[in-house]
C-alpha cells in the first residue's frame, strides 16, 4: 500500500482506500442546520450547491468521498453522500456484517463524464475461513433534489455489480447442500462448462438439495427477492459435500444448444424428447441473465398454426389435401396479410398453405368454426398448454384465452394475447410427432412426488398424421427448408414464426420449431427477424446434436 493510501479500524475490522498519487479522503462536513439529512439524506462534501449537471470535477469529487467512506467502514457518512440514505446505511453496514468483509480495497477509476469506475478488492472471513472476492463497479453522481448538492445516485450495483432491486449480499452457510448435477448418461453439468445452466443449477440446488443429500459448505451469495428465486453464488470460502441429482439433459444437446444461441443475441433454445417429455437442453443467450427459454411469455407467431390446424382438421373443416384459398388479403375485425402480401394459386391445398405459413388459410376458417373458445380447448385438451406444468424448475405454462373479432384472428396466426416460451413451443411440436402430450420434465418427478399434467384427450391419428407431414413439407419445400436442409436424415420437420411485438418500425421476434427422430426443440430471437433466419439455424444445430 503506497503512501498515498488511507485506513481506518472500525469496530475491529481494517478497511482502505487507495486512489492516485496525492489522493487523500476528502472532508466530509454536514450543514450545521441539519439541511440535506432529510428523506434523501444529503450532505455536503466540498461542493456549492447548484442546479443543472453536475460537472465532472463534482463527480470525482463526490464519488471518492463516499468510496472513502465505505471503505472506512462509516456506513452513516457513505450513506449521507447519497440520495437514499436508509438502503445505502443498511447496504454498506451489511457488507461488513452480512458479507463478511473482513477487508476491502477500493480503487477509484477515471471519472466518464458523472459516471466513476471503481474496482473492489475484499477479503471474506467466515468462521477461520479468508477468501477473495474482486469486482468492478461503477456509480453515477446526480444533483440532490432538495440541497442541489452532487450525490451518488444510489442502486443496488454500486455494492456489487449483480444487485439488482431490493437483493442482498450474504454469506455464511447455505440453507441447501451443493448438488452435483448430471446428465442422463452421467456426466457432470457445471455452470462453468455450460453457462446458460447456472441459474437452472441454481434452481435445482434450492429445490432438491436438502432431498438428495449432502452437507453444505459455506459461500458468498446474491439474496433475491422471492423466496422462491435460488441464490446466485459468488464464491465458496467452504466446499461442502454435494450430492448427486441426476437430470435428464443431454450433455452433448446442451453444449450444441449453448453454442447456437451465442451467435444471436437475446437468443433461447429448449429441446425436449417427444416420446418421453424429457427436456434435453435449455439455453438463452441474453444481457438480463433471464431464462427466457422457460419462463419467457411473447407471442409465438405462426409457429402457433400447429395447434390451429390440429384444431381445424379436428373440426374436418380442412384437410391437408383439400383445398385451402391463400388470398392475399382477408378481413375479419380488421385486414390481414401474407407476408410481403404474397397469395397462392386457386386450388392450393391447405399442406402447401401451411407450409407456406399463410395467414389468410387460416383466418378464413373462423367464421366456419365459430366458437370463440375452439383454439384455446384444443391448446389446453390437447396440447397440454395452461396445464401448470412441473418441470422441477420454474417455468411458465403458455396461455391462450378466448378472444373475438379481430384479435380472434390475430390468435390464428400466433399473435394477440397469446403467449409462449420455446419450452412450450417445443413441447407443442413434440405433442404433433406423437399424438400425445407428456409433459416436460428436468428431473424425475419421483425426487419430490410432484404430479406431472396430463391432457385431456390424445390427438386423432388422422389428425397427427396429416400434422406431421404438413410440417415435414415445410422443412422440405416450405418456409424452413433452408434452415431444415442442414439437419441430417429425412424424418424432419418444422414451421417457422415472427411475431410483431412492437411497433412497425421493429424487428419481428423470430421463431423456429422442429423435429428430427426422437427430438424436438423450438427456439426463439427477440427482434431476430423472421423465423428462418436467426431461430431456425439455432434448431437445426440443436437436432444435429440430438
Amino acid at each position: 500500500m503506497n503512501g498515498a493510501a488511507k485506513g481506518a479500524v472500525i469496530g475491529g475490522v481494517f478497511l482502505a482506500l487507495v486512489g492516485g498519487a496525492g489522493y487523500g479522503v476528502y472532508t466530509l462536513v454536514g450543514d450545521a442546520d441539519g439541511e440535506g439529512k432529510g428523506t434523501d439524506g444529503e450532505t455536503s462534501v466540498q461542493a456549492e450547491k447548484g442546479s443543472g449537471p453536475v460537472s465532472e470535477k463534482d463527480a470525482a469529487k463526490t464519488a471518492k468521498a463516499f468510496l472513502a467512506a465505505w471503505a472506512a467502514g462509516d456506513e452513516r457518512v457513505a450513506a449521507d453522500l447519497t440520495n437514499n440514505a436508509a438502503a445505502a446505511q443498511a447496504a454498506v453496514g451489511e457488507f461488513k456484517t452480512k458479507a463478511y468483509v473482513s477487508k476491502a480495497v477500493i480503487t477509484p477509476g477515471t471519472p466518464n463524464g458523472t459516471t466513476v469506475p471503481f474496482k473492489v478488492e475484499a477479503e471474506i472471513t467466515y468462521e477461520g475461513t479468508t477468501k477473495p472476492l474482486a469486482y468492478d463497479s461503477q456509480l453515477t453522481v446526480v444533483r440532490g433534489l432538495t440541497s442541489g448538492k452532487p450525490l451518488v445516485d444510489w442502486q443496488p450495483s454500486v455494492i456489487h455489480p449483480q444487485l439488482q432491486k431490493d437483493e442482498k449480499l450474504r454469506a455464511g452457510a447455505p440453507a441447501n447442500p451443493p448438488v452435483k448435477a448430471v446428465d442422463r448418461n452421467g456426466e457432470e453439468l457445471t455452470a462453468e462448462k455450460y453457462p446458460s445452466l447456472r441459474q437452472v443449477l441454481d434452481e435445482l440446488r434450492q429445490t432438491y438439495g436438502n432431498k438428495a443429500g449432502g452437507k453444505p459448505g459455506a459461500e458468498v451469495w446474491i439474496e433475491p427477492v422471492a423466496k422462491e428465486a435460488p441464490k446466485r453464488t459468488l464464491l465458496t470460502l467452504v466446499e461442502g459435500e454435494p450430492s448427486t441429482l441426476k437430470t435428464y439433459l443431454d450433455a452433448k444437446v446442451q453444449a450444441a444448444a449453448e453454442q447456437a444461441v451465442t451467435k444471436f443475441p437475446e437468443a433461447s433454445v429448449v429441446a425436449v424428447q417427444p416420446s418421453n417429455g424429457h427436456i434435453l437442453a435449455v439455453a438463452n443467450h441474453r444481457k438480463d441473465g433471464f431464462n427466457a427459454a422457460m419462463r419467457g411469455k411473447r407471442a409465438p407467431g405462426s409457429t402457433m398454426k400447429i395447434v390451429t390446424a390440429a384444431m381445424l382438421m379436428d373440426r374436418g373443416l380442412v384437410a391437408a389435401d383439400k383445398p385451402a384459398p391463400c388470398e392475399k388479403t382477408v378481413t375479419w375485425g380488421r385486414e390481414f396479410h401474407n407476408l410481403d402480401h404474397f397469395d397462392l394459386p386457386p386450388g392450393t391445398n391447405f399442406a402447401t398453405s401451411f407450409a407456406r405459413s399463410c395467414n389468410t388459410a387460416f383466418i378464413k376458417q373462423i367464421k366456419p368454426v365459430d366458437d370463440d373458445s375452439a383454439l384455446p380447448n384444443e391448446a389446453t385438451e390437447v396440447f397440454g398448454i395452461g396445464l401448470d406444468w412441473k418441470t422441477g424448475i420454474l417455468s411458465t405454462d403458455g396461455e391462450v384465452p378466448p378472444a373475438t373479432g379481430a384479435a380472434a384472428a390475430a390468435e390464428y396466426i400466433g399473435q394477440g394475447q397469446i403467449t409462449m416460451n420455446p419450452l412450450n413451443v417445443a413441447s407443442i411440436t413434440a405433442t404433433a410427432r406423437t399424438g400425445v402430450f407428456r409433459q416436460p420434465v428436468l428431473v424425475s418427478p419421483e425426487l419430490d412426488g410432484r404430479k406431472l399434467a396430463t391432457a385431456e384427450r390424445r390427438m386423432k391419428s388422422s389428425v397427427q398424421q396429416q400434422l406431421v407431414g404438413m410440417m415435414k413439407l415445410t422443412a422440405t419445400s416450405g418456409t424452413g427448408q433452408k434452415a431444415m436442409a442442414s439437419v441430417r436424415g429425412s424424418d424432419k420437420g418444422a414451421k417457422t414464426g415472427s411475431a410483431e411485438v412492437g411497433g412497425s418500425g421493429e424487428s419481428p421476434d423470430s421463431w423456429f420449431t422442429g423435429f428430427s427422430g426422437d427430438v424436438a426443440a423450438a427456439a426463439m430471437v427477440e427482434g431476430g427477424g423472421h423465423g428462418g433466419e436467426a431461430a431456425g439455424p439455432i434448431v437445426a444445430q440443436v437436432l444435429n446434436a440430438g
